[in-house]
């Protein structure tokens, strides 16, 4: 089973919102999924990301790929804490 991290949309229209989860490739984009590992909310400002840093390391140790734009919102929430 090959594991991507990738967003999952929530929320009402034109107002969406984000979780940050583990699923497997061939699940839909909003449909079943492994563990949600986070959130991530375009819409306030800045553009609020909270995540369950643990989980991500440990998915991404096993070999979950992100995709580009959770790979990118990753690399801004660690340039931001650290």
């Amino acid at each position: 089973m090959a594991v991507k991290i990738r967003l999952a949309r929530h929320g009402k229209k034109k107002s969406p919102f984000y979780r940050i989860v583990a699923a497997d490739i061939q699940c839909k984009r909003d449909g079943r999924f492994l563990e949600i590992l986070g959130t991530y909310d375009p819409r306030t400002s800045p553009a609020g990301v909270v995540l369950k840093q643990d989980r991500v390391k440990y998915w991404m140790d096993n070999g979950a790929l992100p995709t580009d734009t959770v790979r990118s919102l990753l690399r801004r929430h660690l340039e931001k804490q650290g």
